[in-house]
């Protein structure tokens, strides 16, 4: 999942996990399961994970720098989404935020502020690099994928995940397996994302149709009006976990390499956010969120994050 190589097999594994998490948690868990333990101490939580999290020296916040200005203002306007299981879902009951996005940005605002505190602000693939130019948000955490092209519009911190392509079908359909199963089927997926393209390479002859929102593409599946959903493993594995109407088939296609998304105008801002994620990765902090998120469902250890400034874009 994080590395081309190892893609198969943690995709094996995860979807594996998931359909023993349905079985054993039942159908409609809205709030992330608790983490597996590998038999020895058990795994942090979420919380504390948070808890755990480092502050940045005084020093490294220059003055009149982007992190000064949050720092001063003591919350991180953050752009992202609250249902998407796994990365950032809010809690029906607490109101709040849980998941690897939710979990990295929560870690942010604490790394500048001393407290994790963050102002969400919803957005779509479409409305992403609009509210990090016009300032409304200081950074965006949204699976969201490095091109070179949007990087022309945002900076982008990390890469600090990787991802692919992958497809999700209604829980009956046995006739999509792979992606070349989708050429002359109807294919949903959402407006701006790095899959719409990606369709027109490898499924030619598929009827796309764009939808603004995740939830717009699962239910276009769940009643029948697309055959296929295609986006991110990550966020269709969460859509699989929270639905027991639908499933994930086959394994990634494509490379999506996800980026912390900043606003071009403050540079300080993006290597500030490298030489963190450079820290929280050499510390361990990391690698225990990932056990308190997607790890929750895969058995194992905490991949390799991918190397900070490694795809173009980055």
């Amino acid at each position: 999942m994080h590395a081309r190589s190892r893609t198969p097999l943690v995709a094996a594994a995860l979807t594996a996990a998931l359909a023993l998490s349905l079985a054993a948690c039942g159908s409609s868990g809205s709030s992330l399961p608790a983490p597996k333990s590998s038999g020895g101490a058990a795994a942090p939580t979420f919380q504390q994970v948070i808890d755990s999290a480092p502050v940045a020296a005084a020093s490294a916040i220059p003055a009149d720098s982007l992190m000064a200005k949050i720092k001063a203002r003591g919350t991180l306007n953050v752009g992202g989404t609250d249902t998407s299981a796994l990365f950032s879902l809010k809690d029906p009951v607490t109101g709040k935020l849980t998941g690897f996005d939710a979990g990295l940005a929560q870690m942010l605002a604490k790394y500048i502020t001393g407290k994790p505190n963050e102002n969400l602000v919803l957005v779509t693939a479409d409305t992403r690099e609009t509210l990090l130019q016009n300032g409304t948000v200081d950074s965006v955490f949204a699976t969201y994928t490095i091109t070179p092209a949007r990087a022309q519009k945002v900076a982008f911190a990390g890469p600090y995940y990787s991802s692919g392509d992958a497809i999700l079908v209604a829980k009956d359909n046995t006739g999509i397996t792979k992606v070349g199963d989708l050429n002359g089927k109807t294919v949903c997926t959402e407006s701006s994302s790095t899959a719409a393209n990606d369709l027109k390479q490898y499924a030619p002859t598929a009827h796309v149709i764009l939808f603004q929102t995740n939830a717009e593409c699962q239910q276009a599946v769940e009643q029948g009006r697309a055959d296929a959903y295609v986006l991110d493993q990550a966020l269709l594995l969460g859509d699989q976990y929270r639905d027991p109407k639908v499933k994930v088939v086959g394994q990634p296609f494509t490379s999506e390499p996800y980026g912390i998304g900043l606003p071009l105008s403050s540079p300080e801002m993006k290597t500030f956010v490298n030489d963190w994620l450079k820290e929280i990765q050499a510390d361990g902090e990391w690698a225990k969120l990932w056990k308190a998120t997607i790890g929750s469902v895969l058995s194992g250890d905490a991949p390799t994050p991918p190397a900070i400034g490694s795809v173009q874009g980055s």
